[in-house]
């Protein structure tokens, strides 16, 4: 693991999803608890895609439990997907009522891999229509969206995709949150051409701990995002739940870390999985710079 020196000022969010249970809530809460001890920025609250049996009444009340539970911010992310405007609309303000501050605004998916998108004829059409419309009517409230590296899987090309980025800030968003990525320079060249299209608000990084290597793969196929060859060789006949699997992931984010701080980047965003050790590890690893 490197031992470079952090800069006082890194800071970081942690993202969960809600649990379908009533224990994996408790787990979920317990994670929080962990998760404050290391003074996180914010921790944001995924939704699930279309047709699945996540609903926004669910989806508030794990919201709302989180909120119990610490003085974090919480950012809520928002589909557009199979929901009319009205829908989506009433889902905002009733979180805006429960004192949510931030937003990541998504189009969302249809349930299944590959299932092809489309928008509810009563709904908001792309991400930027519904970035515009939740920022008119909730000026106050911080906006994100998503941001694609390696190109969201459905884009028809490079400048499609950074054409729409640039649209969804044009559009009110504040930042933006990337998909994972395994290679750091990957995210540094794709930062160069945002800020080439004019795009001129925080890009901040999402990194994925491996937690189990084999899962991760089939999860980056999904998202279009490339596992470099070297990853499988480091991986290769580890088992996920030994220590030798752990110190793997913690090497290859700490290295993924520290060669984004040598180029200027501040704030990382981890997708936890609802994990906590590792997460744990790395964070206090970021907060002490060893």
């Amino acid at each position: 693991m490197s031992d470079r020196f952090i800069p006082s000022d890194i800071s970081f969010s942690l993202e969960v999803f809600p649990p379908k249970t009533a224990d994996g809530l408790d787990h979920l809460l317990a994670a929080v608890d962990a998760y404050v001890a290391i003074k996180p920025a914010a921790i944001t609250v995924t939704f699930g895609a279309v047709g699945s049996d996540e609903t926004t009444a669910h989806v508030r009340s794990v919201i709302r439990r989180i909120r119990q539970h610490t003085d974090v911010p919480v950012i809520a992310h928002v589909t557009c997907a199979g929901r009319s405007c009205a829908e989506v609309d009433a889902f905002v303000d009733d979180l805006v009522q429960d004192g949510v501050a931030h937003f990541v605004a998504l189009r969302g998916d249809m349930l299944g891999h590959g299932a092809p998108y489309h928008p509810h004829p009563d709904g908001y059409a792309m991400t930027y229509d519904f970035v515009a419309a939740l920022k008119r009517r909730h000026p106050a409230q911080q906006v994100y969206v998503a941001g694609y590296p390696e190109m969201h899987p459905e884009s028809p090309s490079e400048a499609f995709d950074l054409d729409h980025l640039k649209r969804k800030v044009d559009a009110g968003a504040d930042g933006v949150l990337t998909q994972f990525f395994f290679d750091p320079e990957v995210f540094l060249h794709w930062r160069d051409k945002v800020e080439k299209r004019g795009v001129h608000v925080p890009l901040v990084p999402g990194l994925m701990p491996i937690l189990d290597f084999k899962r991760t793969c089939a999860m980056a196929q999904r998202c279009n995002a490339q596992i470099p060859d070297f990853l499988h060789t480091m991986f290769d006949g580890v088992a996920p739940e030994s220590i030798d699997h752990k110190l793997l992931a913690m090497n290859v984010l700490s290295h993924q870390i520290t060669r984004l701080i040598e180029h200027g980047v501040s704030h990382f965003h981890f997708y936890t999985m609802n994990e906590t050790i590792l997460t744990r590890h790395l964070c206090t690893w970021l907060r002490t710079g060893f």
